[in-house]
């Protein structure tokens, strides 16, 4: 922002009299009001925001952790893992720069699930389903028998 004051004695700079008002906007060099509109993810976790006024800007990053030995990570809830003395410490880098993974925004991992849970909900259900069929056998052959009884 550069203010002109005017040359000194006389009046043709910023003037604090009521009338005539000599401070305008004459032009712009930066931008408009923005408010954050969208947020973007790219491959190497830069988190960018979108601004209504077409601005750009990132936010922050994202820093992924390697190890060493991912097998002697200690399970620690459903998908979440904690390191041990047999995983070592993490290691902690930039997604494709100093870590070989890359981030995939949008994308929704596959191995989230609990598998050996998920196998025993549907080994489960299919036991249900089994019995459920030989209660409908049961009525039905009983009922059959009261219909020979009546004959």
């Amino acid at each position: 922002m550069s203010i002109d004051a005017g040359t000194s004695g006389r009046f043709d700079g910023l003037t604090g009299f009521a009338a005539p008002h000599t401070a305008s906007i004459l032009t712009q060099n930066g931008y408009g009001l923005g408010i954050l509109d969208k947020i973007s993810i790219d491959k190497t976790g830069n988190v960018s925001g979108i601004f209504t006024n077409g601005v750009s800007r990132v936010l922050a990053q994202i820093i992924l952790a390697d190890f060493n030995n991912h097998a002697g990570l200690l399970k620690a809830g459903r998908s979440l893992y904690q390191a041990s003395a047999n995983s070592g410490q993490a290691i902690e880098g930039i997604a494709g720069e100093t870590i070989s993974g890359t981030i995939s925004s949008g994308a929704l991992e596959a191995s989230s699930v609990d598998i050996a849970q998920e196998f025993t909900n549907m080994i489960t259900a299919q036991r249900g389903f089994q019995a459920n069929a030989r209660i409908i056998t049961t009525s039905d052959s009983m009922l059959d028998e009261l219909v020979n009884l009546k004959r």
